[in-house]
């Protein structure tokens, strides 16, 4: 296996549980929503502020298909399903693992402002409709 990669709602533990992984697998780990902000210089806030929901995602969207790991704990971004070609991409040799979370703890972890926590989404949208928008995209893709 070359990979494992973790999907889940923002708030659900992939940066906490893919650390712990990868450290107990000899595994290296690397967090997408890092690569997002190595690759722009900005937080996830300030790009979806700045520049907009739009480029959140295209940047998001590159980063997916240009990663290229082998025996990697990979943490995902919440919205990085929303690609289907980075989750084929992804699942090439790897294992994808939901970490699914009640959505009341997921609830409880956000801040009013969704773009405070860098989790992007169409102005407006709830946490719930996020939720329920991506939870079918999480099982479709999960191992």
């Amino acid at each position: 296996m070359k990979n494992i990669v973790l999907i889940g709602m923002p708030g659900t533990g992939k940066s906490t549980v893919g650390k712990a992984l990868a450290e107990r697998l000899g595994y290296e780990f690397v967090d997408a929503d890092d690569l997002i902000v190595q690759t722009t210089g900005k937080t996830l806030p300030e790009i979806l502020r700045q520049d907009g929901l739009a480029a959140f995602y295209e940047i998001e969207n590159k980063v997916g298909t240009d990663l290229n790991r082998t025996h990697t704990v990979i943490a995902t971004g919440g919205s990085m399903v929303l690609y289907p070609e980075d989750m084929a991409h992804l699942k090439q040799d790897s294992v994808v693992v939901w970490l699914q979370t009640p959505f009341t703890q997921i609830q409880e972890r956000m801040p009013a402002d969704l773009y405070d926590r860098g989790i992007a989404a169409p102005k407006g949208e709830s946490l719930r409709e996020i939720y329920e928008d991506r939870r079918d995209l999480y099982a479709k893709y999960a191992n």
